[in-house]
């Protein structure tokens, strides 16, 4: 491995495609080509590049890797970025699902398409720098401009209730991140350092670390989003653009999970093992609800939407388990909910670009015309089901049986949800792909063109692919659990004995 500075490439290439988009006119014979190919290439070249981080990561070390450091404000504030086992896949993820988008976006945005892709551009520097981020003003600084470009797509490109979604989007996640900028503040002033390990590392009084937990729990929880505070995402997954969907249900709500484990069990473990009952019935309260709120939905997207919540809630019940499984299980369901849901979007995107509408009740008997469409689709629910055999069913079991050996009734009770997942996804598929071909506009639709079986295919290997065969993901995340729930239990353990020496 080089001294080359790989994550600060990996995290500012999408802005040299912003460059150069600058310089290109829209209009013209070539102008929307030539924006599609510098986008398409900018995103496929950052996610080739994203490659050598997992190639030169080393799995058996279980600290922070690809270190970069220089000062940055004068108050000890640095630039400091690296990744370990927890943060690195999410990485790959994120630059993984770009050039999906652009191909996405191809033929079904119309207006100001060049704005449209320096948004995601921009979008995607943010994400990679929240993950690569080891100082936590720099996080914050990444986690809060991502609002912005995703603010944009939702508000100008989305559907007709867009400026409402946009702003509730907005507003409910810049009100929990409020909160956790004082935490940051207060965590500076008594740790005296911004520094992420050297944080992780610092033991913060338990009456103080309660209230630290609260203000990020509050930021990350809508981010997730958690009942009660997940109204914004069925809004605006139903009125953004169909690549604004994937990005916000493939990596956007990761960022919530991922801020859970680094700061919340990461630096508040007694805090976490105190509200640990309450995350539990929550996320219960998420699967079970949200479920059955899914199986309400006339809009494809909005059914899908609630699935999010519901699966988001196996993912907060799996990190605060915090046992080796729960926490493994926590982040592969957020990898695979990444790649499935993003891959569910984009199929309702296929089918809203021929025929302009998401209801339900205006399909039917589409397996007739499109089987190759069919096919994908079956695929996609199977996972978000989670059916043997697709990604979706590993993350669910582990974070189950990681739940299971905290609270038996809380894993009995998010059981039920598996059931109930069963029961919206495959009444959707029904509705959708069987039935008799009886409208009109419906006879008329062509299957998957290449474009179209480009995206969906490479989805589809992979669903089944780490449905079958998940090594490669637990190998890199191993570690960085091991030591993340060695530290809880070692600061609990010394929390008690504490605590039995006043005594």
């Amino acid at each position: 491995m080089t001294d080359w500075p790989i994550l600060s490439t990996v995290t500012f290439l999408p802005l040299v495609g912003v460059l150069l988009l600058l310089f290109t006119r829209e209009d013209g014979p070539n102008g929307r080509r030539n924006i599609l190919n510098i986008s398409l290439a900018t995103t496929v070249f950052t996610f080739i590049v994203s490659l050598f981080v997992w190639i030169w990561f080393d799995n058996a070390n279980p600290g922070f890797q690809m270190i970069e450091k220089h000062d940055w404000l004068t108050s000890g504030i640095s630039y400091h970025m690296g990744v370990d086992g927890i943060s690195m896949l999410f990485v790959i993820l994120s630059t993984f699902l770009m050039p999906f988008c652009v191909l996405a976006s191809w033929l079904s945005v119309e207006k100001r398409l060049k704005d449209y892709m320096i948004a995601f551009l921009v979008l995607e520097t943010m994400m990679v720098g929240v993950f690569v981020s080891l100082d936590i003003v720099l996080f914050y600084v990444f986690f809060e401009a991502g609002l912005i470009p995703m603010f944009l797509i939702i508000g100008v490109w989305g559907g007709k209730d867009r400026v409402y979604a946009s702003y509730k989007f907005f507003l409910y996640t810049l009100l929990g991140s409020v909160l956790m900028l004082l935490a940051i503040m207060a965590m500076y002033w008594q740790a005296g350092t911004t520094d992420i390990p050297s944080l992780l590392a610092y033991k913060f009084p338990p009456q103080l670390q309660t209230w630290l937990w609260l203000a990020f729990f509050a930021s990350f929880a809508v981010k997730m989003p958690m009942w009660p505070v997940h109204t914004w995402l069925p809004d605006a997954h139903v009125q953004a653009p169909t690549a604004g969907s994937v990005i916000l249900a493939g990596v956007l709500l990761k960022l919530g999970g991922y801020g859970l484990i680094r700061f919340s069990i990461g630096m508040f473990p007694n805090a976490s093992e105190y509200f640990a009952p309450l995350v539990f019935a929550l996320s219960v309260i998420a699967i079970i609800y949200t479920s059955l709120v899914a199986l309400m939905q006339e809009d494809i997207k909005k059914l899908i939407a609630y699935s999010s919540v519901a699966h988001m809630g196996y993912v907060t019940m799996g990190i605060f388990a915090t046992n080796q499984q729960g926490v493994q299980g926590a982040i592969f369901q957020m990898l695979s909910h990444g790649i499935v849901s993003g891959a569910l979007f984009l199929c309702v995107g296929v089918i809203y670009d021929r025929t302009h509408t998401r209801e339900i009740a205006a399909y039917g008997g589409l397996v007739n015309n499109m089987p190759k469409y069919a096919v994908a689709m079956m695929v996609f629910t199977m996972a978000n089901v989670g059916l043997p055999g697709t990604s979706g069913f590993i993350g669910e079991f582990l974070t189950l049986i990681g739940v299971f050996r905290a609270n038996t009734w809380v894993a009995l009770f998010a059981a039920t949800g598996v059931i109930l997942s069963a029961a919206y996804a495959l009444w959707l598929y029904r509705r959708v792909i069987f039935g008799v071909l009886d409208k009109e506009n419906l006879k008329k639709l062509l299957d998957l063109s290449p474009r179209e079986q480009l995206i969906l295919y490479p989805l589809i290997a992979l669903t089944i692919l780490f449905g079958v065969y998940p090594a490669p993901i637990f190998d890199a995340t191993a570690a960085s659990v091991d030591l993340l729930v060695n530290n809880y239990t070692a600061a609990l353990h010394a929390a008690q004995n504490v605590a039995l020496s006043m005594n």
